[in-house]
Formats: C-alpha cells, structure tokens, sequence
C-alpha cells in the first residue's frame, strides 16, 4: 500500500500546525511530523483526496497563510521514511522514549517503545513531554492513575513503569484505543484498562493521580469530571494548552476547589499541576 504526504506549510506555525492537524485527523490522516515550516501528514493513498484536503484547509486560509504540496511515498520506502523522522526523545537524562526499530539506550531509568504512527503520541510534542516531567516528579508507584486521552498511551506506559498500579487509559479515538494496546503489549505493560470514550466512563471511579493531555475546551468541560474522581490530596495534571490559556483554566480548577501547585511552559504550550 501507498502512502500519500502532504507537506504544510503553515504561518504562523505555532497555533496554525494545531489547528490544522486536528482538522486533517478527521480525514483519516494516520500519522503527522512536525517540520522547520509546518508538518507533513499521512494517508493511504486510497483514502486520499485533494479535493477534501483543498477545502478542510481553505477554512482557514482567513486565518492562517498556508501553502501545501503532496508526493506518493511507495510501500517499500514506508519504514525508511518513519525512520528519517522519528528520533528517540530523552525526557530529564532518565525517560528514554524510541520506535521499535530505534536502539535501546544504557543509562536510562525507563526504556519506553512507541510504534512511530503520530508524533505527538511518541513524546516529540512540548504537552507530551512536559506531562513526563510532572510524572517523573510524582511519586505514583502503588497509587491509581487515569491516562485521560491516552493517544498513544505513552503516558500510561511510563506511569506504570514508575510503579502507578493500577492504571487505565481513555481515548474516544478508535485509532487511539487500538495503538495504546498495542503499545501497552510492546512495552509488556499488563496493568493498564484500557477504554473508548468520554469522561462519561468516569463516573463512579476514583484515582490518586489523573493525566489529561487534551486541547483546552474539552478540558474546560470535563475538569468538574475530573474533580469528583480525584481522590482527597490527589493530583490533576493537565495539558494540550497554550501558555496564554492558563489563567482561564486556573480559575476554573480552583472555583471547583482544586488547588494550583504550578505550572511548566515549554515553546509556549503549557502544562498545569492541581491537588484536590
């Protein structure tokens, strides 16, 4: 099978790469790779469409200047391309995070494998990694802990190599759902539930620890969700935000009760640290 790449160009990137990789993703993109002037996103070449790709980013042509090319990447070239642009992710000198066909690494206190499919779900975007750092800050081992918009399921996979137990994982995306089990098995992660849906499939549980790595207005929605099942003392982390949104989610959090204990800021995307 064919894959077709679609290269972006987008200005300004920041904000622009966002949105527009959340648009694509609905065209059944599999798979997107940041680059120096935007990203490039991937699809079958028989799930392929100018026509749609042309008026999915027409929308926003008043809002952003975007140009975009397409090429043909033919089956047998498929894994040399993933590996040209995917590289392994050291996290703090102590997570190493890299794609099966990447060399494990000495000196390491975690080894995760990430099959390469969407670069932010293998620890290459900002949110990502900066909800690592608040893990591995954490002390989780022997508490519960909810992977919430688990993507990949990075984030449970190195809770649960910390020592969180037990964990689940929920993503309402069925690519999301089926990757993270996939990842679970590659990493032989055998203590994580994992679930498709909403925060809707929260109601009536309780962790010690909740991870929630979504964009803004869905977190906006659902911390009152999150609230009721974080244990007393527990902790909310929370990103898939820019730096400038942190006030607006802040008071939010701390209307409901839940008490601000900080923030990270990496390239301007932002991550929050709540205790109930």
């Amino acid at each position: 099978m064919n894959y077709i790449e679609v290269a972006v160009k987008v200005e300004p990137k920041l904000e622009g790469s966002d949105v527009l990789i959340a648009t694509l993703s609905e065209l059944a993109f599999e798979s997107f790779v940041e680059t120096e002037t935007g990203f490039n996103a991937y699809i079958t070449e028989e799930e392929f469409s100018e026509e749609e790709v042309q008026l999915a980013l027409g929308d926003f042509e008043d809002i952003f200047k975007i140009e975009f090319k397409t090429k043909i990447i033919p089956k047998q070239n498929w894994n040399e391309e993933w590996e040209s642009n995917f590289q392994p992710i050291d996290v703090l000198g102590k997570c190493y995070i890299r794609a099966p066909f990447h060399e494990k690494k000495a000196g390491y206190l975690l080894d995760v494998i990430i099959e390469p499919k969407m670069s932010f779900g293998t620890g290459h975007h900002d949110t990502t990694q900066l909800m690592i750092q608040y893990l591995m800050l954490l002390n989780v081992k022997n508490e519960s802990l909810l992977d919430m918009g688990c993507g990949t399921g990075v984030l449970a996979i190195v809770a649960s190599m910390l020592g969180a137990n037990p964990i689940e994982a929920v993503d309402i995306d069925d690519w999301s759902y089926e990757n993270t089990i996939e990842n679970l098995l590659k990493n032989n992660i055998n203590n994580v539930l994992v679930h498709k849906g909403n925060a809707q499939i929260l109601e009536g549980k309780i962790f010690n620890t909740i991870l929630a790595n979504i964009n803004k207005n869905v977190l906006l929605e659902d911390i009152p969700v999150f609230k009721k099942a974080l244990q007393k003392g527990g902790n909310l982390i929370l990103s898939g935000f820019f730096e400038t949104d942190i006030d607006e989610l802040k008071a939010k959090a701390e209307n409901l009760g839940l008490k601000y204990e900080g923030s990270k800021v990496s390239n301007q995307w932002a991550a929050l640290h709540f205790t109930n």
